[in-house]
Formats: structure tokens, C-alpha cells, sequence
């Protein structure tokens, strides 16, 4: 299916690995030029590189914090006037309710939350004059359900969902979307990062929890990056200009609900 979207121009924020790379492939295979960004340069050359060479778009890297002024004014030197935006960014580490202070609190919200905003707030004007806009915030399953131990990440996203729930409704008639991606299990480094945290409070190990871990999703696995990053393709596609400030739940069929 051809996507339309063939020489547009996307920012992929926290996409040298994990869904954030995912998102990025995928787009390229699409036809963009991408952007991509991390802190860890060395990974990032690494999946630009590849980026290159399987698909022959024009990669641009920049390796920052995107929770930095500087690093949101390198993405948007590298790319003023981008036609699709992915908003993606690490969270705070799985720390439980007692441990949490106010730094960690208002650390964890200018990560999921400002950030995402400030970066919208930047490009949306600009695709709301040329008359095309994709915007997707990856966030998590835990807006929709709580996760033990990621309170401060999940309050952040659950934040940023309701916060913008109003403003896709605002720009959708000049043909601009803003909606978000919600995964549960995928296979990246952060759920190996809380597998680590629940392996140790169950008392098991690491590759026996990834194993129950697995075994509570339908699908019977966990989700993969490429499969995560066909589907933020689709809602930054030409076709989805009717998709419009919804919640994209990707979890094998982890959350129980039939609406």
C-alpha cells in the first residue's frame, strides 16, 4: 500500500533504538526524509547508517536530549518545516510510590508531557498553513492501565493525552491529525528495564519473567518495533486524515475491554 507520503519531511524524536527507530524505518521505507535523534550517538550513526542504505532517504542525525531547549533547537534547525512529527522519549525508571520526590515528579513530566507539547507547539502552525500534518505521540498502555511502579510516567502521558485531546480537534479541518500510539509489551529495552525491577520483586529471574510476561498477552509474545513502527506509518499517512485525537492501543490484545 503506498502510503502517500513519498518525499515528506519527519522528525522521529528518541528513535536511534526501540519503537522510536521502529517509527523511523518505517517512515523511510514510506518514501521520507527523516530525522532521527538520541543520546547515544554511536547507536544513532548506527541506525542512520542503515536507514541509508536500505532505503535511500535523506537521514539527518542528531544526537541530543530532546527534553533540552538545545536539543528541540537542533530537530527544528535540521528540519523546520517537518510534515510529520513522531513524539517519543524515555521515561523515568520503574521507582516505587514511596521512593517518588518532587524532583523526580516534575522531571518525569517535562519528559512525557512538556516535551511532546513544546515540540507541537513549534511545527503545528506551519502544518496547519501548508495544509498537511501528521502528529503521533508514542505513549503507553499504562494511561489506559495502571502499572505498578511507573506512576510518574504514566500520570506524564495520561497528561499529555487529555491535554491534547482538545487541540487535534482544533487543527483537524486543515487536514492536521495529532494521535497517539499506546503499546504494551514490545520487546525494547525499557520493558527489559522493568522486567528487571518486577523480576526482582517476585524473586525470579530475568528470562522467567520475560517468559510469564509473555505468556499474560493473548498474541502469546511480546510486540516487535517493526510491527509498532508500520502502524505510527499508517496514522502519518495520506489516508489517515480522518483518524483525529484517538488512542491506538497495541498490545496483543493485552487490555481486557471490549470498547
Amino acid at each position: 500500500m503506498d502510503l502517500g507520503i513519498r518525499g515528506r519531511k519527519a522528525i522521529v524524536c528518541a528513535s536511534s533504538r526501540g519503537l522510536g527507530r521502529g517509527c523511523a524505518m518505517s517512515l523511510a521505507e514510506a518514501g521520507c526524509d527523516v530525522v532521527v535523534n538520541g543520546r547515544d550517538a554511536k547507536a544513532l550513526a548506527a541506525t542512520a547508517a542503515e536507514i541509508r542504505q536500505r532505503f535511500g532517504v535523506e537521514v539527518t542525525e542528531i544526537a541530543a536530549d530532546v527534553s533540552s531547549a538545545e536539543g528541540q533547537k537542533a530537530l527544528l534547525s535540521a528540519c523546520p518545516a517537518p510534515d510529520i512529527l513522531v513524539n517519543n522519549n524515555g521515561g523515568p525508571p520503574p521507582k516505587p510510590f514511596g521512593q517518588i520526590d518532587r524532583a523526580a515528579i516534575l522531571a518525569g513530566v517535562e519528559q512525557n508531557m512538556i516535551t511532546p507539547i513544546e515540540l507541537i507547539r513549534a511545527v503545528i502552525d506551519g502544518m496547519a498553513e501548508r495544509g498537511f500534518g501528521r502528529i503521533v505521540n508514542i505513549t503507553s498502555l499504562s494511561v489506559y492501565q495502571p502499572i505498578p511502579g511507573l506512576d510518574v510516567s504514566s500520570g506524564a502521558r495520561a497528561g499529555l493525552t487529555a491535554f491534547l485531546a482538545g487541540v487535534a480537534r482544533t487543527v483537524a479541518s486543515r487536514n492536521v491529525t495529532i494521535n497517539n500510539i499506546l503499546p504494551g509489551r514490545f520487546d525494547t529495552d525499557r520493558i527489559r528495564s522493568t522486567l528487571k525491577f518486577s523480576a526482582e520483586k517476585a524473586g525470579i529471574s530475568q528470562e522467567e519473567q520475560m517468559k510469564r510476561i509473555a505468556g499474560t498477552v493473548p498474541a502469546g509474545r511480546l510486540g516487535t518495533a517493526e510491527e509498532f513502527g508500520k502502524a505510527c506509518a499508517f496514522l502519518c499517512s495520506a489516508q489517515a486524515g480522518y483518524i483525529v485525537g484517538q488512542n491506538l492501543v497495541l498490545d496483543g490484545g493485552f487490555f481486557n475491554s471490549a470498547f
